[in-house]
């Protein structure tokens, strides 16, 4: 009788790598991370990958999600199910992680591969989730504590660019405990930028909580409006600017790859590209990719964002956003995302795409790298024994 064929063999060897979708999330964000999470589910490839929804509710809860109810709903959005089992991570014998359900419900799920965490702005985007990740051992895609904590504070990553001769717009960074004593002080030292100015969160993204302020009267309650969002918040100038992104993908054999440039610009009633643009106004941005700029202020966008990557000791992805001065032709960073939108209309997966990485592949080398970075760190001794 004859034996299984060498291609059966291989099948039977090849084991999908199990992949953890983690979204939602105690964030301002956690809705924009729904639609993420729900474009990233859809175009992991099912070929490799076996795909394990797991929801974080606005208080904290971790649940596992029937894959196929989320599949069947076809949603934009993935639902957060009140009922799905909730699960904690725990760290097993064999090196791995596991989502064990609390209370009894359900089955256990052993061996998770890869964490695939697709969720913005705070205690997810700022080395919170990646700490814990870290704790349990277990790979995970995109920038590790360091690298995530310095993208999220938009204040911490300016100063290190800064440092790094690269420009940035004039700015102040205004804590609240020193706002709520010195209200008056501050906005002395924010005249001296001029208007208008925008206010910003320094830890939040999706343009949550941001201000563009035209009058001194409405400074003061931006400013408090920002404080609901965050602890420290950035009072920066506004240029004449036109604003530039460029996706970069980090390759284990080469320098990181940049994307071409991608040009955003408010539409309608929208004076900057604000959430309300970004996300509820299906005419509120128009999209110019690639940008239309020109060949040397490509190149130059393109070292610039590669540089930043570097600088701030980011890996796996980042988009990293920059203004391009209308009068001086000068580039100036603006800020850093680390877990960029994936949704249907983001940027990041866009720019990929043009740059000849569609959706689906740019999951799989995420992933890939993800692995590929765990086997490293396992390789770095964790012990210390004198040889004298």
């Amino acid at each position: 009788m004859a034996g299984p064929s060498s291609d059966g063999i291989f099948m039977i060897m090849k084991k999908k790598i199990r992949v953890a979708v983690v979204y939602g999330g105690k964030s301002g964000e956690h809705e924009v991370s729904l639609q993420s999470a729900a474009s990233v589910i859809h175009h992991l490839d099912r070929s490799r990958f076996e795909v394990i929804p797991i929801s974080i509710d606005k208080q904290g809860k971790w649940q596992w999600n029937d894959l196929k109810l989320i599949e069947a709903s076809q949603a934009k959005a993935l639902p957060i199910f009140q009922n799905a089992p909730e699960m904690r991570l725990s760290s097993q014998a064999n090196g791995k992680a596991a989502l064990e359900p609390l209370h009894g419900q359900g089955s256990s799920l052993k061996d998770i591969d890869v964490f695939f965490p697709v969720m913005h702005g705070p205690l997810c985007e700022d080395g919170s989730i990646q700490g814990m990740l870290e704790l349990a051992d277990v790979a995970y895609v995109g920038s590790g504590v360091l690298g995530s904590a310095i993208g999220m504070d938009k204040d911490v990553a300016k100063r290190l660019a800064q440092a790094a001769g690269i420009p940035i717009v004039p700015y102040l960074s205004v804590l609240k405990r020193n706002f709520e004593q010195e209200a008056a002080e501050v906005e002395s030292e924010a005249r001296r930028l001029g208007l208008p100015l925008f206010v910003k969160p320094a830890n939040m993204g999706s343009s949550v909580g941001v201000h563009k302020v035209k009058r001194w009267e409405d400074f003061l309650p931006a400013l408090r409006d920002a404080f609901q969002y965050d602890l420290k918040v950035l009072v920066e100038a506004a240029v004449d600017a036109r604003e530039i992104e460029v996706a970069v993908l980090e390759r284990l054999d080469a320098a990181p790859m940049a994307s071409v440039a991608s040009e955003i610009q408010a539409a309608g009633k929208h004076e900057f590209y604000s959430y309300e643009a970004k996300y509820l106004d299906a005419d509120g941005a128009r999209v110019d990719l690639p940008a239309k700029i020109s060949p040397a202020e490509m190149k130059r966008v393109q070292e610039l964002a590669t540089q930043i990557f570097s600088v701030l000791e980011l890996s796996g992805m980042a988009r990293v956003d920059f203004f391009l001065d209308r009068k001086s032709g000068s580039f100036f960073f603006n800020e850093v995302n680390t877990i960029p939108g994936f949704t249907s209309i983001s940027m990041y997966p866009k720019m990929m795409e043009a740059s000849g990485v569609p959706y689906a592949e740019l999951l799989s080398r995420l992933v890939d790298l993800a692995l590929t970075r765990q086997n490293l760190k396992h390789q770095v001794k964790r012990d210390f024994h004198s040889e004298t």
